[in-house]
């Protein structure tokens, strides 16, 4: 939903802006209350006419279904008021693209097991081999965390308008820091930033927990935190693993990861793949993919309407 007003380098910090779609951001909020989703936060993101907006936790599955409606209600509401509401990975070169962005805990009735208040972070062993499973296979899960052509403009890439892409582009966890793809905003918890707009709500789940359940099975530890700005340090960190470039890449990864296509099934893996390497002969034939470069015209006639 641009915004043609809108021309402060960071829209983030625009209030006029905010209260030019402040009727739209209500009218969804409102349905989200009636609804017992528990709202509790909306604001003006980093790019033009960008919005994140936040409801309570739940169960994966409850939450995958809500993600899937939210994205269907927002899109018909922008419709009323004449927008177009999109959750394309990245809209426009100079600005922040659209993250989706998961806090990730696991609960044995009230009592939450990734909590321990005497680690420094306040994680418990079982949520750090729960977060090394997500290390491990963030390169191939990025096969379903960021699923188009499109996601791989906003993952390792570069500075925006604003001064940041808000987006990772190095496999790696941090505690209260937005330039890892893990963060730890607080004990119990860690929130995974890898994911864009495009990702279907369930296989994002699945994913998580697959990973996870990796994570816990072979006890994998995910080293140590790094504490540092990773999108002006990253050179100092040589040997860390960086996420994919471009999807064919992914889809090499998620192929060729055992235990992934164990958790999934070969059959599914292969499905999907093939799925995938369809929309990449299709793009190809008519564009080729260059971040230096304005997104194509495939890439918005193929995206928007994710």
């Amino acid at each position: 939903m641009l915004d043609s007003r809108a021309t402060h380098s960071t829209p983030c910090s625009d209030q006029l802006a905010l209260m030019r779609r402040y009727d739209f951001i209500k009218e969804i909020s409102e349905y989200m209350i009636e609804m017992g989703w528990g709202p509790y936060q909306n604001d003006h993101e980093d790019a033009n006419g960008q919005f994140e907006m936040n409801w309570n936790y739940d169960d994966c599955l409850v939450t995958a279904d809500r993600h899937a409606f939210f994205k269907f209600m927002v899109k018909t509401v922008a419709e009323k008021y004449g927008f177009r509401a999109t959750f394309i990975p990245k809209l426009l070169k100079n600005m922040t693209g659209n993250g989706c962005h998961a806090h990730i805990s696991i609960w044995k009735g009230k009592k939450n097991k990734f909590l321990d208040k005497s680690n420094d972070l306040g994680l418990s062993k079982i949520a750090y081999n729960f977060l090394g499973g997500v290390i491990k296979n963030a390169s191939s899960l990025s096969a379903f965390f960021n699923p188009t052509i499109n996601s791989y403009r906003r993952i390792n890439a570069p500075h925006t308008k604003s001064g940041s892409s808000w987006s990772p582009s190095r496999i790696s966890y941090t505690g209260n820091n937005r330039t890892h793809m893990i963060r730890i905003p607080d004990p119990g918890r860690f929130e995974l930033r890898l994911m864009d707009g495009s990702t279907n709500p369930y296989l994002l789940q699945a994913s998580i927990i697959a990973a996870g359940l990796d994570g816990l099975k072979n006890n994998i530890n995910p080293g140590r935190p790094l504490n540092c700005n990773m999108y002006e340090d990253y050179k100092k960190y040589p040997n860390l693993p960086k996420l994919p470039n471009k999807l064919d890449q992914s889809l090499k990864k998620l192929k060729d990861n055992k235990d992934m296509n164990a958790a999934f099934g070969k059959q599914v893996i292969n499905s999907y793949i093939k799925l995938k390497r369809a929309e990449i002969k299709n793009f190809k034939k008519k564009e080729i993919f260059d971040k230096s470069k304005a997104i194509t015209k495939w890439e918005l006639n193929n995206t928007l309407d994710c």
